[in-house]
């Protein structure tokens, strides 16, 4: 047992100066990283001092007379309650234990991302992607990467983990981009540094905008999101001036990343839909174009909800139907939701929104009371904006045929000014020479 020792000076009782244990970088750290321990003795004064350490009540005599030291490439044998106490080299008197300071250590440091509000956004809209190291928050620096495509020597496309050219915008944990372009549509992780020791990297995040004017676009046929299992799909890139260099790409949620594509092109034909085919696709550039990405769901149950595939724009009507396999609800009733709050109740498996808003965007599902519920899928609502383009370009085309037609009135009035000028000069001259 560890006495408590005072001292007895000018007639009056005084305590032991206290021991205080530290520990560097934190006290939860994890395996193969260095940690130091030190032993301040509080009110101890300049005096020299001897140290003496324990680990869960037993002592470390090969720390022994040190205040400091570390743990270099530490195990998890260094778990444990560490105390200290102190004794002054000039008389002898010792300090009281200090109180115990856990350290733990655990296997493997883990990254966790997070992203806030959705993961599915609109551009314009602003998006924060969060890091933090699982049981630990002291002293990281973080770093943000994309998950980018490239080819092998054997032409075969593999994925890498690219560091972000403005990843120390976030290495306080937070990066956030505003406002999000569809360039920014991709799959992100992070990983944490604390000196030397670096975690792994996060799970994978993706985050997904629809854009106003993609520079191609995803065609799907049947033209839905949602399908019941067994159903064919067929998906393709295409515009109307060039479809070729680019792949149908996906994301599953099983955290994976896949080229959708054939090896005849742009197309990617699923001849019976799974549950594992469910997750997001896209196409792709190898420059680095992007379509609107379309999260696609496929249903073992007996509903699925056929919603609109690219974004609706503001003012237009919004259909959505409720499906089963007989092809045909009853008519008992469906509820459509968005949000999880009920939209409309009809009889019929359809109701429309006659002029749709931004307020109108979200996760829409439908339900039947006997047949079942729908899955989610996101409903994205655009503005206005390409109408207002076409008015953009109608003013600059009247603007640009005002300033030809005001050149062509200067040129003309130019030229009688001229072709008069030439006539009274002809007249004076015929009117000398008389």
């Amino acid at each position: 047992m560890i006495l408590f020792i005072s001292l007895i000076q000018d007639g009056k009782a005084q305590e032991s100066p206290k021991a205080v244990v530290t520990i560097k970088p934190d006290k939860h750290v994890f395996r193969g990283e260095t940690v130091t321990l030190r032993c301040e003795i509080q009110g101890g004064g300049e005096a020299e001092w001897t140290y003496s350490w324990y680990i869960n009540d037993y002592k470390l005599y090969r720390k022994h007379k040190i205040q400091e030291f570390s743990l270099r490439s530490v195990k998890n044998e260094a778990s444990g309650n560490y105390t200290c106490r102190g004794r002054r080299s000039s008389d002898t008197q010792g300090s009281e234990i200090s109180d115990a300071v856990t350290l733990t250590v655990s296997d493997v440091a883990e990254a966790v991302v997070s992203v806030s509000p959705l993961s599915w956004l609109t551009e314009g809209d602003s998006v924060t992607l969060s890091c933090e190291v699982k049981h630990s928050s002291t002293g990281w620096i973080f770093s943000w990467y994309t998950f980018v495509s490239y080819r092998d020597s054997q032409g075969f496309i593999r994925y890498r983990a690219l560091l972000l050219s403005d990843s120390s915008r976030g290495s306080g944990g937070s990066y956030t981009l505003s406002p999000v372009t569809l360039n920014h549509t991709g799959v992100y992780v992070c990983r944490a540094e604390r000196g030397v020791f670096h975690t792994r990297y996060s799970k994978l995040q993706p985050l997904w905008i629809t854009g106003e004017s993609p520079p191609v676009s995803l065609i799907i046929s049947p033209s839905r999101t949602q399908y019941f299992t067994a159903d064919s799909l067929s998906l393709s890139c295409g515009d109307q001036s060039n479809s070729t260099g680019w792949t149908v790409r996906r994301y599953r949620y099983s955290e994976e990343l896949f080229n959708c594509s054939s090896v005849s092109g742009s197309t990617c034909n699923i001849s019976s839909l799974s549950t594992s085919d469910i997750g997001v696709y896209w196409c792709q550039s190898e420059s680095g174009g992007r379509s609107n990405p379309v999260n696609i769901t496929v249903h073992n149950g007996a509903v699925i909800l056929d919603s609109p595939v690219h974004p609706v724009t503001e003012g237009h009507p919004l259909t959505l139907r409720c499906l089963s396999h007989s092809k045909k609800i009853p008519d008992s009733g469906v509820d459509f939701y968005k949000d999880d709050s009920i939209l409309q109740s009809q009889t019929t498996g359809e109701m429309t929104i006659n002029s749709v808003s931004k307020s109108d965007e979200g996760f829409c599902h439908c339900k039947h009371p006997e047949r079942g519920e729908s899955l989610k899928s996101w409903v994205s609502v655009r503005g206005p904006l390409q109408a207002s383009s076409s008015v953009l370009r109608l003013i600059s085309s009247l603007v640009t045929v005002s300033v030809y037609l005001l050149l062509t009135i200067v040129v003309a009035v130019k030229c009688f000014r001229a072709r008069v000028e030439t006539d009274e000069d002809n007249t004076q001259n015929a009117v000398i020479e008389d």
